[in-house]
């Protein structure tokens, strides 16, 4: 695939006549053209686009990735939009690896099926299913379930666990169609999807029309909020669209005939909202802590304020220079350095910084479908968690760091050897 020129506008085709790469001037939640840029993480390759070899080196493509204020609503977005059949259809993340997210899964089945009373009658619909980990931990617990999972590849690895999971995107068309076939849903699980479509609203409103009366739409997004508090520019990817509020999360909701019931935070993937939304003709108004944390949002110079994003892009800026500092500095004193992780936030950390092989040789990673490649426009090669006490380097930097309590913990063995880990961000530490 032809590379698109760095800042362009211009389409690149993945077949006759579609378009890979287009830009929006819109707003996905409230419609005004009045999308503001403040941070600019230069033309990037797609995440989790990780290469085979060499050979494909030369003709990577890139794209923008600019991060935009909607002056009118305050969601923060992307505007560039690359089509969904590219980054999906034969997908490399697959949810089942990480044993975070495995107990993370299951004490949410548990939280889903209590508040709902769920029973063996009950179906549980999960949007963008993946390899099928969340649903597995419904259908323990004597629950229906219908994954709806896009990437051909990982949808098979679902059906092979038993778990029964079309392969096709999610829209309301295909809501309807499931609600004949299967009946109402008294979930409908969106696990960290709803910002990766474009069309917002028209995802939610297929979601609202598989439901039961007495339903839940139950979405998970990574928080806004989170990623200004931490500096967390690394969950800026081609995938991610949106990055969430509640005060954004109640205005869609509104938009689609649904009722904020509850909001929690919950710290999966460097934070995140988990939204429980009801038909609005069964719920009569927002949840009054829905309506605090909104009211807190617009406080105190919080995510709303365009002054606050562009301190935000100032300091990305500062993290860049100490981390490069850092690096280079332990390189010239003789350590030796490799990362730990592969996941698509490292990429955006590893090509905005300028980070490539010169600096860390490898990483290493748990994830089978990484293994034996190289990352996307940096071509790091990715090599098996073993190989860090096989080599023992001097420094590890962890690209994961929302896991990086697991890591810690699974390599003890390095550490207890001398090793020591790096966490980028906020600012970059060696760990003690």
């Amino acid at each position: 695939m032809p590379a698109e020129a760095p800042g362009g506008g211009g389409a690149t085709l993945a077949s006759p006549g579609r378009p890979v790469h287009r830009r929006r001037a819109t707003c996905r939640a409230c419609g005004a053209a009045r999308l503001r840029s403040f941070l600019a993480l230069g033309p990037q390759p797609l995440a989790n686009a990780f290469l085979r070899g060499p050979d494909g080196f030369a003709d990577e493509a890139r794209y923008p990735l600019d991060l935009c204020l909607c002056e009118g609503c305050a969601l923060v977005q992307l505007a560039d939009v690359i089509d969904p059949e590219v980054l999906f259809r034969d997908y490399i993340y697959v949810t089942g690896i990480s044993e975070t997210i495995a107990t993370h899964n299951k004490a949410y089945a548990r939280t889903v099926a209590g508040l709902l009373g769920l029973t063996a009658n009950d179906l549980v619909v999960e949007l963008a299913s993946n390899d099928g980990s969340l649903l597995a931990c419904f259908r323990d617990l004597g629950v229906r379930t219908l994954g709806v999972e896009p990437a051909t590849n990982i949808a098979a690895i679902a059906r092979e666990h038993g778990l029964e999971t079309l392969n096709e995107f999610f829209d309301a068309e295909l809501g309807a169609r499931i609600r004949e076939t299967h009946g109402p849903a008294r979930a409908v699980i969106g696990n960290n999807v709803l910002a990766h479509v474009d069309d917002t609203q028209g995802f939610l409103h297929g979601a609202a029309l598989l439901l039961a009366p007495d339903g839940l739409v139950v979405a998970e997004v990574p928080y806004a909020g989170e990623m200004l508090d931490r500096l967390e520019y690394d969950t800026v990817y081609h995938e991610h669209l949106c990055y969430f509020s509640v005060s954004a999360l109640l205005r869609l909701c509104e938009a689609v005939g649904l009722v904020a019931v509850r909001i929690d935070r919950v710290p999966v993937h460097g934070g995140s909202l988990r939204l429980y939304a009801g038909l609005a003709g069964h719920y009569r108004a927002h949840a009054a802590d829905a309506r605090a944390l909104a009211e807190a949002e617009r406080a105190n110079d919080g995510v709303a304020s365009p002054a606050r994003w562009e301190r935000f892009a100032r300091d990305v800026a500062a993290q860049k220079g100490a981390l490069l500092a850092l690096l280079r500095r332990l390189k010239g004193e003789g350590r030796t350095l490799a990362g730990y992780g592969a996941p698509a936030k490292g990429n955006t950390l590893l090509n905005y910084c300028g980070i490539g092989p010169d600096l860390l040789p490898y990483t290493v990673d748990r994830s089978p479908w990484k293994v034996g490649t190289f990352t996307p426009g940096t071509h790091i090669p990715v090599l098996p968690a073993e190989t860090l006490i096989e080599r023992r380097p001097d420094y590890a930097m962890i690209l994961a760091w929302n896991l990086a309590d697991e890591i810690v913990r699974q390599q003890r063995e390095y550490r207890r050897r001398g090793g020591r880990f790096i966490l980028p961000l906020p600012e970059p530490v060696v760990l003690a």
